[in-house]
């Protein structure tokens, strides 16, 4: 809980820190995961900024003085490439896991905002993840696209398009990375590409259950998990 931005008094905030193990990679020894954790923190801020991936008005608690702000930490353990989808992921699942407390709010004799919380631990509400975009990342190899790449593919890479969008199809940021250009019958071909895998992931979310149980996961398991064993194996 705390005080939202000026900007935007009347939203709660998502901020997000990425951070990478140095045992995920030999070249994250030392402060070498930095320049990656600094690219999926500022591609996951560019995604969220927008008032209509989260919900930030039911987070405001009093307007210009109090609101929940959501911490979104994300630790890589292990690099096996296409992180930033990875991640976007885990954000989502993680967002769709989150409770937010009810909280009553009154004032005193001289006006001042007072702030209770339910004894109830159970008295809480769900975040709507509807709108909660997801990473795409194209990676194009001489002519064709490669999604999910590993470190090999990357390596070979020399443009990508990293893409949020919503279960919708709305696109949300657009990034490109690389040294080579890409024409724009390429960039319409990528969005394409972009938007069937994320009906394919979308797809494998509500269906999240069945999978898990033909892999003799538990319900509750991390849906993230699952796509990463999926997307291994394709």
């Amino acid at each position: 809980m705390g005080a939202p931005k000026l900007d935007s008094p009347s939203e709660g905030c998502v901020e997000f820190f990425v951070n990478c193990s140095a045992n995920a990679s030999l070249k994250f020894e030392g402060r070498g995961g930095d320049e990656l954790a600094t690219m999926i923190t500022n591609a996951l801020h560019r995604a969220f900024n927008n008032s209509s991936c989260v919900p930030r008005q039911n987070m405001c608690i009093v307007p210009g003085q109090h609101c929940w702000i959501l911490y979104v930490d994300v630790l890589i353990l292990e690099y096996g490439g296409n992180m930033l989808d990875t991640a976007s992921l885990a954000v989502k699942a993680a967002l769709h896991d989150t409770r937010i407390p009810k909280v009553e709010v009154s004032k005193n004799e001289e006006g001042i905002s007072e702030i209770e919380l339910s004894d109830n631990p159970f008295d809480c509400t769900q975040l709507d993840t509807t709108n909660v975009p997801c990473f795409v990342t194209l990676n194009k190899i001489g002519k064709q696209f490669v999604v999910d790449a590993t470190p090999e593919e990357e390596a070979c890479c020399l443009a990508k398009l990293l893409l949020a969008l919503r279960s919708d199809g709305t696109l949300t940021a657009f990034l490109k990375e690389g040294t080579s250009s890409l024409d724009p019958e390429s960039i319409f071909e990528m969005v394409q590409v972009s938007s069937d895998r994320l009906l394919f992931e979308s797809r494998l979310c509500s269906n999240n259950k069945l999978v898990m149980s033909e892999l003799g996961a538990q319900p509750n398991f991390a849906v993230p998990e699952v796509y990463t064993l999926i997307l291994q194996l394709s």
